[in-house]
């Protein structure tokens, strides 16, 4: 399938690219998206949650009552779990959210979302550029031509494009990344994804391999 390269002005340059049928034009599979959106989310938390539970509370173990003749139940403590500043029971602890997922998941999920957003017209190549200096208005002027202002948005470029990422980094909704560090989140986190024309190939063999 071919798709045609506009440059920054929004404008069509006359140039088409070819995109690999295997990773622009599969049938999506929204089940691995959903794992893979999972997986990554899972990662993210810290998991250093923690309560105090009863062995752990600072209080006194001297026993509140008599043990019989009070016509109730015996209590040995107050860190029991029924009196106010007692332990938690079954508390959180901290704990790893992680878990495998094969990287053949994690492929035909990125595959997946790269196929339907080029099925939605929600993908557009973008002609390489560059910034000499880090300028957010000169980000600005690039997202208003396309007509994406205020909407999110993910840029895929290929190396450290560092100018076009500190340029971009203080506008909501707009994130600029390179394409080794692209993920199922991200692309699934926006209206729009762009890609930058020297970013297809390196794409294409990550999501071959």
């Amino acid at each position: 399938m071919e798709v045609k390269v506009i440059n920054k002005t929004g404008q069509e340059t006359g140039k088409t690219l070819k995109l690999s049928e295997e990773v622009f034009g599969i049938e999506p599979n929204q089940h691995v998206v959903w794992l893979d959106v999972k997986h990554y989310l899972a990662a993210q938390r810290q998991g250093t949650h923690k309560s105090k539970e009863r062995a752990e509370v600072a209080r006194s173990t001297k026993k509140l009552l008599r043990q019989k003749g009070s016509g109730g139940a015996r209590h040995g403590s107050a860190k029991a779990p029924i009196y106010v500043g007692g332990g938690r029971v079954f508390g959180p602890r901290p704990r790893n959210y992680d878990f495998k997922l094969n990287l053949k998941v994690k492929q035909l999920a990125r595959k997946s979302v790269l196929s339907a957003r080029l099925a939605e017209n929600q993908l557009k190549v973008v002609e390489d550029f560059g910034f000499d200096t880090p300028k957010t208005k000169a980000y600005v002027e690039f997202l208003n031509a396309l007509s994406l202002s205020g909407k999110k948005t993910l840029f895929v470029v290929n190396g450290s494009e560092n100018n076009l990422y500190l340029s971009a980094r203080n506008i909501p909704k707009t994130k600029v990344v390179d394409v080794n560090s692209v993920n199922t989140y991200d692309l699934v986190n926006t209206d729009t994804i762009l890609l930058a024309e020297s970013a297809i190939s390196p794409l294409e063999t990550i999501l071959k391999d």
